[in-house]
């Protein structure tokens, strides 16, 4: 089953599935500034675009463009900068 999931007044949007390496989202960002919670540890990989983020053990934002991934814990509040519309995909561990 495909779950439609949609944040921050339809700017964020993203499909959520079960891939071959566990749950998944794929979705799109408009460029923007947002910050998110996770409740799992993500790993997020660029697929188009390119991210500016900000993540909880850090002082500094650090860019992630097409094909680079970075992995956040769980329980934690992480800032994205979204410098483009921007695709990826991120996976639930």
């Amino acid at each position: 089953m495909i779950d439609v999931n949609e944040y921050f007044d339809g700017k964020v949007k993203s499909l959520g599935f079960v891939s071959e390496e566990g749950k998944a989202t794929v979705g799109v960002m408009e460029k923007g500034e947002y910050e998110f919670r996770t409740s799992t540890v993500e790993i997020m990989k660029v697929i188009s675009g390119k991210l500016s983020v900000k993540l909880p053990e850090s002082d500094k934002y650090e860019d992630f463009g097409q094909d680079m991934s970075f992995t956040v814990k769980k329980d934690v509040k992480f800032l994205v900068k979204a410098l483009v519309d921007t695709s990826y995909i991120c996976y639930y561990k």
